[in-house]
């Protein structure tokens, strides 16, 4: 007997209903439900059903090799993937529009062409004298990479399974592809996860490496079901602020390298150009004596990286002070307001805080905590803190300065940098010593405090001169 399953599904999470209703109950958006050919499960009557196939089991123990990789040519692109793609596998780049996902990977197809492998773009939102026209401004005409302007799932594949198969083959974008093997319009859930599904197939059995490329929501989401993150063996998040020239290539997922790397370029008319040394052009146009600013050693997967955290504090003229903050956690910045008035005496209540992370970085370790909480007690006492230093460290609850690791890679790269001290967790003083870098411990956040106000040229303010008296 045949089953129905429900018909209804929610384009924005893939959550399945029995009946249409405006909101879903999965991910709360409104008018997001449409009805969708429902799956049947068939049965022939009086046939037996189909048995499984008995496979051989592997013991736990055998020779272990690395996965095969084939290098972009793009070495910030190799950094993210782990080391380039690899053969088989399948990668999902999202990223906001026009922030130049297709960019990066046309430059990356040409580079692979270049090198002598077979690398194809196919793109389902624009023409092939589009493309050709964005290859001609990138320099990238030259390259022999093959280009097709198609949407349909099974004649893609079928076009790539005559000839020689493709090294790289660029989808752009999924959202596009549709499949004769789902009745549903192109861009649904249904058919962004069968048609991902389909190409997934051929890439596990062809050997070729696939790149998807997605759109995201406006939260940054990848657009679709999420079940087709969990099927591609890769997910990259293109990040970057569309008044920055600033591009960051960041790893959510992959299974054959590290999650925590990270990419970043530069948007050029050129296109795009890898950045060397990222702490470096983060920190070219800094603020060179203001009070709110303070230089964060942060740790990017293996990548050391400084930037300049910037901190605005103003009386605030409402009934509830605004707290905004890009490039950090709002919940971390919260915290840290927190501990700044239960322990250090610091009354944030009347003021608004505004956080930004200079150059369109978003930070995630929480080692950022005691450069946030430099850079607040700066602009608030209007004491500017030194120019050649760096913070990093973990702010407890109780006000105490945690420890963080790789503590030794952070203060190399801020001495490669010109900085000749910094303030870190008292805990990780001994274990990072340095020739160029004099470390500063600091055992609780009041101490620091104290230290910042103490640099005031202003009198204390009513906010703080319990902390200068205490100091």
């Amino acid at each position: 007997m045949s089953r129905r399953a429900p018909s209804f599904v929610c384009q924005n999470c893939g959550a399945a209903y029995g009946r249409w209703q405006g909101k879903c109950e999965a991910c709360g958006e409104w008018n997001t439900i449409a009805e969708e050919a429902a799956a049947l499960e068939r049965s022939t009557p009086g046939r037996a059903p189909r048995k499984g196939r008995v496979f051989a089991l592997e013991p736990l123990a055998g020779d272990v090799h690395d996965a095969p990789r084939l290098s972009s040519g793009i070495a910030e692109l190799d950094r993210v993937t782990g080391g380039g793609f690899v053969r088989g596998s399948v990668v999902l780049v999202g990223g906001d529009p026009g922030i130049g996902k297709s960019t990066l990977l046309l430059q990356g197809a040409a580079s692979l062409a270049r090198s002598g492998h077979r690398a194809i773009y196919i793109s389902g939102e624009e023409a092939v004298a589009q493309v050709r026209l964005r290859a001609e401004r990138l320099g990238l005409a030259d390259a022999t990479v093959e280009l097709a302007a198609e949407t349909s799932v099974e004649d893609i594949i079928a076009t790539l399974s005559e000839k020689k198969t493709p090294r790289l083959i660029v989808i752009d974008s999924i959202q596009t592809m549709w499949t004769d093997m789902v009745e549903a319009a192109p861009g649904t859930v249904t058919q962004v996860r069968g048609a991902a599904q389909a190409l997934i197939r051929f890439a596990k059995r062809s050997g070729a490496a696939i790149i998807l490329v997605g759109h995201v929501t406006k939260d940054g989401q990848i657009a679709g079901p999420r079940v087709v993150e969990h099927m591609v063996d890769a997910v990259l998040s293109f990040e970057g602020d569309g008044a920055n020239q600033f591009r960051v290539l960041r790893a959510i997922k992959n299974r054959f390298g590290p999650t925590d790397e990270i990419g970043v370029f530069e948007m050029t008319g050129a296109g795009l150009r890898e950045v060397v040394n990222p702490s470096e052009l983060f920190l070219s146009r800094r603020d060179l004596g203001s009070p709110g600013t303070a230089v964060f050693a942060g740790i990017e997967g293996t990548r050391p990286l400084l930037v300049e955290i910037q901190a605005l504090v103003a009386p605030s003229t409402f009934g509830t002070p605004r707290r905004a903050v890009v490039g950090w956690d709002q919940s971390r910045l919260s915290m840290v307001l927190a501990v700044l008035d239960a322990h250090c005496g610091v009354r944030l209540g009347g003021h608004d805080v505004y956080l930004n992370v200079a150059g369109g970085l978003r930070i995630q370790e929480p080692a950022a905590d005691l450069a946030a909480a430099a850079a607040l007690v700066s602009s608030l006492a209007h004491a500017a803190l030194p120019a050649e230093a760096v913070y990093f460290g973990e702010i407890s609850l109780s006000g105490a300065v945690r420890p963080v690791a790789q503590g030794a890679a952070r203060l190399r790269e801020a001495g490669k940098l010109g900085f000749t001290s910094a303030f870190i967790p008292d805990a990780v003083v001994a274990e990072t010593r340095s020739e160029t870098v004099a470390a500063t411990g600091i055992v609780a956040l009041r101490d620091l405090v104290a230290d910042i106000v103490a640099r005031s040229s202003k009198s204390p303010r009513s906010d703080l001169r319990s902390v200068r008296q205490e100091g």
